[in-house]
C-alpha cells in the first residue's frame, strides 16, 4: 500500500484534493461514521441521516470506479468510535507510506489532524479544500490591514476575480448590489413552487432506522425526509432550484409565510456543504439563467452574493479569527437559551412557526434565522454559545466554520462589529412587514407595552437600553438612539421592568 486518504463527511466531491494523484492499484480511502463526529453537540436526525446515507452512497460510487474503500458504519460492531481511532486503526493495519488529507471545516478537527502530523507515524499531508473560489490565504491577504471586515468589498473582489456577472471590469447592470430590490412580502395570492424532495431509497432507509434506533433522543423528526443524498440527486435539485424558484427568489427572499417552509430558497446549502455540488457550478448555472432570460437580475446577483460573497466571508473570516473568535462576548450576555427553541411551544407566533418547521426539516431559511430566532436571541441577551450550540446541532447545513461567523457575528454581535457594521435588532415592526407570523397571534405587534404587547417589542428598547454604552456611538445606530434620548425616563423604566419580567418568566431549556 502506498497512501492511506482518508475522506470526511463533508468532503463528498470526486474533485477532493485529497483524491488528486490516487493510485488505484496501491492506494487506499478510509471513511468512517463514527459516534464522536455524531454527538459533540446531538445533531438533527435528519443531519445525521443526510451524511451518513451520503457517506454510503459517495463510498458505493467509489467503488464502482474500482477504488478501494474501506468503510466503517456506524453500526458495526467493533466500530472505532472517534475519527482518531479509526485512523490509526487503519495506519497500523495498512502501514501505509503517507497519509493524506484535505484541510477540514473545523477548528477542532484541524487540531486533531496537526496532532496526527505530529504523532501517527507515516507523513501526514494537509491539502488545501480547492472547492471554494478563495483559499484561506487569500481572504487573508484582503483582511490584512483592516480594523473590520465588510464582505461587500470582499464580494466585489471575488466578482472581478471570477468574472460571475462582469463585463470587463463593470458589474452587469451598472451596479454591484440590488438587495435593495430584494425585500419584498409575499402579496396576497401570489404562488410557490410546489419543492422536489427525494423519497429515500433502500440505503436511505436503513440509516433512518438505524439514527433512530442509536440517536433517538437527538431533536427532530424523520418524517418527510426528502434532501438529496446523491450527486445526481443534488444536481437534479439545482436544476429544480433555476428552473422553478430562482425566477422570484430575489424578489421574496426575505419574506416568511405561516405554513410555508422553503418559499423561494434555494434548498442546496446541504448538499453543497457535504459536497455533492460545487460552489462554482451553482453559480454558473445562475448566471446563465440571467444570460437566457430565464431569470432577473436581482434574483441572480442576490442569489450568487449568498455563495461567491457571504459563504466565502464567512469561511475566510472563520480560519482567520479562530480559534479566539468563538470566544468573544461583546454585549455581555449570558442569559440561558429558552426551553422553546427545543420544544417550539410559545405564545411568540413566528418562534413557534420557524422553531416547529426547524423540526420538521433540520432547515430555516436566513430571515427566520437572522431575523427570528437569532433577533430573539439578541435582544434577550442569550448567552452566544449556547445560541451557537443551538444553530450548530438543528440545521441540516450548518458546520462551525459557516455556522459561528453567522451566528457570533452577524445575529448576535458577539464579535463587536468585526462581521456586521451593526446589531440586527429589531422589534415586531419588521417580522409583522414581513410575514404574516403576526396574524392571530397571542400578541399585537401593534401594542408597545402591557400584557397583548409583542415582546420584540420592548425587548428592542431594552436592548438598545443596556448597551447604550457600547452602542450608541455606531453611525448606523443613530437614529434609534436619538428616539431613545427623547424617552421619559418614567417610560425607560417601564420598559426596562417589562423586558425583565417577561425574561425572567421564560424556562430555561434542560
Amino acid at each position: 500500500m502506498s497512501r492511506l486518504v482518508l475522506l470526511l463527511g463533508d468532503q463528498l466531491s470526486r474533485s477532493i484534493s485529497a483524491l488528486e494523484g490516487f493510485d488505484p492499484a496501491r492506494d487506499r480511502i478510509l471513511m468512517a461514521e463514527v459516534a464522536s463526529e455524531a454527538t459533540y453537540v446531538r445533531h438533527h436526525k435528519q443531519k445525521l441521516v443526510m451524511v451518513f446515507a451520503a457517506m454510503r452512497h459517495f463510498a458505493e460510487s467509489l467503488r464502482a470506479e474500482g477504488l478501494a474503500v474501506e468503510y466503517w458504519r456506524i453500526e458495526d460492531p467493533g466500530n472505532p468510535g472517534s475519527l482518531d481511532a479509526a485512523l490509526r486503526l487503519a495506519v497500523d493495519w495498512h502501514r501505509p507510506e503517507a497519509v493524506i488529507l484535505t484541510e477540514p471545516g473545523e477548528w477542532r478537527v484541524l487540531e486533531m489532524m496537526r496532532d496526527w502530523a505530529e504523532t501517527l507515524g507515516p507523513p501526514v499531508e494537509i491539502r488545501p479544500d480547492t472547492r471554494f473560489f478563495a483559499r484561506i490565504e487569500d481572504f487573508a491577504r484582503w483582511a490584512e490591514g483592516r480594523k473590520t471586515y465588510r464582505m461587500e468589498f470582499f464580494y466585489r473582489e471575488m466578482r472581478r476575480k471570477t468574472g460571475l456577472l462582469m463585463e470587463g471590469e463593470q458589474p452587469v447592470g451598472g451596479q454591484w448590489n440590488f438587495d435593495a430590490e430584494n425585500r419584498k412580502s409575499l402579496p396576497a395570492g401570489h404562488h410557490l413552487p410546489e419543492r422536489l424532495r427525494f423519497p429515500p431509497d433502500a440505503l436511505t432507509r436503513e440509516v433512518m432506522a438505524v439514527v433512530e434506533a442509536r440517536f433517538g433522543g437527538h431533536f427532530g423528526s424523520l418524517d418527510g425526509f426528502g434532501w438529496p443524498v446523491t450527486r445526481d440527486q443534488a444536481l437534479e435539485a439545482l436544476d429544480h432550484f433555476i428552473a422553478d424558484a430562482l425566477p422570484w427568489f430575489g424578489d421574496y427572499q426575505d419574506a416568511m409565510k405561516r405554513g410555508e417552509d422553503f418559499v423561494h430558497h434555494a434548498l442546496l446549502a446541504p448538499a453543497l456543504n457535504m459536497g455533492l455540488l460545487l460552489p462554482e457550478e451553482i453559480c454558473r448555472a445562475a448566471e446563465r439563467a440571467w444570460f437566457e432570460g430565464r431569470a432577473p437580475l436581482n434574483a441572480v446577483e442576490g442569489f450568487i452574493r449568498q455563495i461567491l460573497g457571504w459563504r466565502e466571508y464567512v469561511r475566510g473570516l472563520y480560519w482567520l479569527e479562530m480559534p479566539g473568535y468563538a470566544e468573544t462576548n461583546a454585549l455581555a450576555a449570558h442569559r440561558p437559551l429558552p426551553d422553546f427553541y427545543w420544544t417550539g411551544r410559545t405564545d411568540l407566533r413566528c418562534l413557534a412557526e420557524v422553531v416547529q418547521a426547524t423540526a420538521r426539516n433540520a432547515y430555516a431559511h436566513h430571515i427566520q434565522r437572522l431575523m427570528v430566532t437569532g433577533n430573539f436571541a439578541l435582544l434577550a441577551g442569550i448567552a452566544p454559545k449556547a445560541v451557537e450550540e443551538w444553530y450548530l446541532l438543528v440545521y441540516a447545513d450548518a458546520y462551525e466554520w459557516v455556522e459561528l461567523p453567522n451566528t457570533h457575528g452577524m445575529a448576535l454581535f458577539a464579535d463587536g462589529g468585526l462581521l456586521a457594521s451593526k446589531p440586527y435588532a429589531a422589534s415586531g415592526a419588521y417580522i409583522d412587514r414581513m410575514s404574516d407570523y403576526c396574524t392571530g397571534c397571542h400578541y399585537d405587534p401593534g401594542v408597545k407595552s402591557g400584557p397583548k404587547a409583542c415582546p420584540f417589542n420592548y425587548l428592542y428598547w431594552n436592548f438598545l437600553i443596556a448597551n447604550e454604552k457600547r452602542l450608541s456611538g455606531n453611525p448606523r445606530m443613530a437614529m434609534p438612539y436619538r428616539t431613545l434620548a427623547k424617552m421619559a425616563p418614567a417610560r425607560k423604566a417601564e420598559i426596562v421592568a417589562e423586558a425583565n419580567a417577561f425574561l425572567d418568566s421564560l424556562p430555561a431549556a434542560q
